[in-house]
């Protein structure tokens, strides 16, 4: 999404939009606000994505938690983003599955890493230090998984974990959210390894993130390098090796089962 983003070479005025002209931050680079401002961008990409023959299109809510908002002084917007972007990836699904109903499309509302890591320290004489809690972090992604479901996400994407912990805030907050509506929907993990040691930035080892989501019961769990570079070819062979691949059907809603602090 980011990258088909930047092909349109948006200046500062794309991103305000009417409604944000007077904003007192520079708002380009919000990505996820191009969702409420310029909507027509955004179903453009979608649509690109399906005629090159996607099955499920990602929502563009890489950064629409509060926490991730904050930069752009938009915590309060999170919600809102987060409908927005679903909905526009809904309507595009919906149409192309309009055209081919034997080949449904689907929509996976993401929730990003946000900018901030719950086990380690920002500041490198102060490793105890964090600045981000657990709470603080269920709390947006609650928040976050809402607005994704109101807008009409069939899946919950948990995008580029780098840090386990991150994750375990996710996921709880998406099971208390199917705990409150009383429904769960399909749940994926994408894992990023950062380099050749085969471990994520926070220094996880590719088999602790799948054992992670493996109790979770997640439905679908993939790893992936940040970057191809020389040396890391046999890294990526062990990825390869332990993917599990989804299956979907129509969205199956299945009844909620009450959850319990990870």
């Amino acid at each position: 999404m980011g990258t088909m983003i930047q092909s349109y070479k948006l200046e500062e005025k794309d991103y305000r939009g009417e409604r944000f002209a007077d904003w007192p931050v520079d708002l380009k680079g919000n990505n996820d606000l191009l969702s409420i401002t310029q909507p027509d961008v955004i179903r453009a990409i979608h649509k690109a994505y399906l005629d090159a023959g996607t099955d499920i299109l990602e929502t563009n809510t890489f950064n629409s938690t509060k926490v991730a908002m904050a930069d752009y002084r938009m915590e309060d917007l999170a919600y809102e983003i987060n409908v927005a972007s679903a909905r526009v990836a809904r309507q595009a699904a919906d149409a192309a599955t309009s055209l081919t109903p034997d080949k449904p499309r689907f929509v996976a509302g993401v929730l990003g890493p946000t900018n901030r890591t719950s086990s380690m320290s920002p500041d490198v004489n102060d490793p105890g230090f964090r600045n981000i809690t657990f709470d603080d972090l269920v709390d947006a992604y609650s928040e976050a998984t809402r607005g994704l479901i109101d807008g009409g996400a069939d899946i919950i994407l948990i995008e580029t974990v780098f840090d386990t912990l991150n994750a375990k805030a996710a996921i709880f907050a998406v099971e208390s959210v199917f705990d409150q509506i009383g429904y769960q929907l399909p749940v994926m993990i994408s894992g990023t390894i950062t380099d050749a040691s085969g471990r994520t930035l926070s220094g996880q080892t590719r088999g602790r993130i799948l054992d992670f989501a493996e109790t979770r019961q997640t439905d679908f769990d993939r790893l992936q390098l940040r970057a191809r570079r020389p040396g890391t070819a046999p890294v990526h062979r062990r990825i390869v090796q332990h993917r599990r691949h989804l299956r979907l059907g129509p969205p199956q809603r299945r009844p909620a089962q009450r959850v319990r602090r990870i």
